[in-house]
């Protein structure tokens, strides 16, 4: 009987480590999400903004999942204010965005769509909005972490 028990208690252990290994990092980025229609707000409709300019690099925080990974002019990084779009970045060049962030408060996460993957990211980590702040330069800009949107 113990040893029918440990058996079984073995398979649990396997079947959960197996389960647990495709949360925190999936094997594949490939997904089948619509574009988003996220859209901007007017900056002259609002008293306060801030800038960021963000590199999304999935390849270089995935290096065996992404490693496909190319950048798609269809790509879209928005800012976010719980679920309020308060800013829709410009894509510039080698996986650099340009946001302008409007009238947020409190954290504000990042949402990445890849035209590649087909698929939405959104970053680990939060950042507060302020006023007139800056986040990350063309020559050091702010390289969020990100997680497939479940």
């Amino acid at each position: 009987m113990k040893k029918w028990y440990l058996i079984c208690m073995l398979a649990v252990v396997a079947l959960c480590f197996a389960g647990c290994k495709g949360n925190n990092e999936p094997e594949s980025f490939n997904g089948n999400v619509a574009r988003p229609t996220w859209t901007a707000p007017t900056q002259y409709d609002y008293s306060s903004s801030m800038t960021a300019v963000v590199k999304v690099d999935l390849k270089a925080q995935y290096p065996e999942q992404a490693a496909d990974f190319v950048l798609k002019s269809e790509d879209l990084l928005a800012a976010f204010a719980g679920e309020t779009c308060v800013g829709v970045g410009s894509q510039l060049e080698n996986g650099l965005f340009n946001l302008m962030i409007v009238d947020a408060e409190g954290a504000i996460t990042l949402r990445y769509y890849s035209a590649h993957y087909k698929n939405l990211f959104e970053a680990k980590d939060a950042f507060v909005f302020r006023n007139d702040g800056r986040l990350g330069t063309i020559d050091e800009p702010y390289v969020p972490a990100f997680v497939v949107v479940k």
